[in-house]
């Protein structure tokens, strides 16, 4: 069998820390889930990302591993372990891998479900990964979703998951227990649901920052105004400065999404001239034109 180099295979070096191992492995989980990821490959591709997750989050494992892996070997080389080490260190096998394990994988811990000794061995159930969409205004309040679930067994469940305030795109909400069954008792697995924030007609989103484009007319963006502008909080008054141009950005402080540090409101005005409709419209623009006949808006 081949030596597996369970670093190369989560892309990170053999000193990473425990953060950094599980910030890799939720990445690549993530990109190469079988449920999202439908390229040749991707199924076995995150089964030898959940092994190596299976070695290297577990403290005795990974110490056992690095002591096997200081004697030379290599990703790919051939491999056999040395005589007795399963059963000189008697591990179990449970983590959140949530699929079967390689040969090479047993060979040092074990087969799932049974010991070096054919005794039961208990395994806690694999993590789920997936996706909730809610509005931007669930992400500013906070709130409930509904969230329905395919179960292996082609069954779905309902669930209910709690937003908090403030929530952003790529934020992970963990539903304890809520994962794959665990293994002769041992406790389930863990639901991660990975927050996405629908587009919104009157806002964008950046960071924390709330972004609208607010129109106004070309004599309150001339002679400065007071104009009601929405926010997530409600509707305020903002005022705009005499002398202001399309483009400009004015701040409603704190408008943002809630948080330690609050995002802002970002106003951006947006100068929209009326259409002349009427002769009266007309001439009204042609008195404007003579006003400022020696404006050009190419060269200001």
């Amino acid at each position: 069998m081949e030596f597996k180099d369970y670093y190369d295979i989560l892309g990170v070096k053999p000193e990473a820390t425990e953060a950094e191992i599980k910030a890799a492995y939720r990445k690549l989980a993530k990109k190469y889930h079988p449920d999202k990821n439908k390229e040749a490959g991707a199924e076995e591709k995150f089964k030898a990302i959940n092994e190596a997750n299976e070695v290297l989050r577990d403290a005795e494992k990974r110490r056992a591993y690095d002591e096997l892996r200081a004697g030379g070997y290599r990703g790919g080389e051939q491999f056999r372990p040395p005589p007795g080490w399963g059963q000189n260190h008697g591990f179990d096998v449970g983590g959140d891998a949530g699929g079967d394990f390689s040969d090479f994988f047993e060979s040092l811990f074990g087969r799932a479900g049974v010991g070096p000794r054919g005794a039961p061995r208990t395994r806690r159930g694999g993590d789920v990964h997936a996706h909730v969409q809610i509005d931007l205004q669930t992400a500013f309040d906070g709130g409930r979703t509904r969230l329905a679930l395919q179960d292996g067994n082609g069954s779905e469940r309902v669930l209910e998951v709690k937003i908090p305030a403030g929530i952003q795109p790529g934020q992970v909400i963990r539903l304890a227990g809520q994962g794959h069954p665990g293994m002769g008792g041992a406790p389930n697995g863990d639901l991660l649901l990975e927050v996405g924030i629908r587009d919104d007609a009157r806002f964008r989103l950046d960071g924390r920052n709330v972004l609208h484009v607010l129109p106004v007319a070309p004599w309150e963006a001339a002679l400065g105004a007071i104009v009601p502008v929405p926010t997530l909080a409600g509707t305020v008054d903002l005022r705009i400065p005499a002398g202001s141009q399309s483009g400009r950005k004015l701040r409603l402080k704190g408008r943002g999404l809630p948080g330690t540090h609050p995002g802002d409101q970002l106003v951006e005005l947006s100068i929209r001239a009326p259409a002349a409709d009427t002769e009266a419209q007309r001439k009204a623009y042609e008195a404007l034109h003579e006003q400022f006949a020696d404006y050009d808006p190419r060269h200001p």
